[in-house]
């Protein structure tokens, strides 16, 4: 979808500056929303492509006012509420008033170290060839979804080159709105800088992002 969380290629928002010896965490209770948060992955109550999702339709100002993690605790919150978890008078209590109901998977003080340390895959078998090869141009569609998207905007209607063919993988558009898996190729695309932002940019700047193959057409 389009709006305040797709920054790619944007101005404005000032530089970037690391701080000497940043902490992991700022606040303790961003380590609490990031434990919540994996335990929470770990139930396969939602899928990371809804919790991506579930950031994004923020309000604006909510979006632009917060910090990283409080993104996540809104967004969090938020979760829980859709899936009946939590109730909205819960959060305003602060503790529960009504007995939990049951996860499809429960995260326990022993399986911790496997969960995080674990990477599951995304490549799925291809249900037909592809469309594409490497060293053709394509044209990122210059789509506006309502949904969830992986497809920046600032590249959207440009053309590129496609670098790799990863193979077939798990669609975040579809497994956001779906919850289907509805798997598509998946593409390195390169595109020049002048493409991308005209004859004022760096002549030298490559940029390649990963595009499933509904994002892109024949150049």
């Amino acid at each position: 979808m389009d709006g305040v969380h797709d920054m790619g290629g944007m101005h404005g928002f000032g530089p970037v500056r690391p701080e000497d010896n940043e902490p992991v965490f700022h606040e303790e209770w961003e380590g609490r929303v990031l434990a919540i948060n994996r335990a929470m992955g770990y139930s396969r109550t939602w899928n990371g492509d809804i919790s991506r999702h579930a950031k994004e339709v923020l309000p604006p100002d909510v979006y632009l006012g917060s910090s990283y993690y409080r993104r996540w605790a809104l967004a969090l919150e938020q979760m829980l509420m859709d899936n009946g978890l939590v109730g909205a008078d819960e959060f305003a209590a602060g503790h529960a008033l009504r007995p939990g109901k049951p996860l499809k998977r429960k995260l326990t003080l022993d399986q911790v170290q496997n969960a995080l340390l674990a990477r599951g895959s995304y490549e799925r078998p291809a249900q037909a060839p592809a469309l594409f090869k490497a060293g053709e141009r394509v044209r990122a569609k210059n789509m506006h979804p309502k949904g969830h998207t992986r497809l920046p905007r600032y590249v959207r209607g440009h053309v590129g080159v496609i670098e790799r063919v990863h193979g077939c993988h798990v669609f975040p558009d579809s497994h956001a709105a779906r919850r289907d898996e509805d798997p598509q190729w998946l593409y390195t695309v390169r595109f020049d800088g002048r493409e991308l932002w005209g004859d004022g940019a760096d002549p030298s700047v490559k940029v390649s992002i990963d595009a499933w193959e509904p994002y892109l057409e024949a150049a």
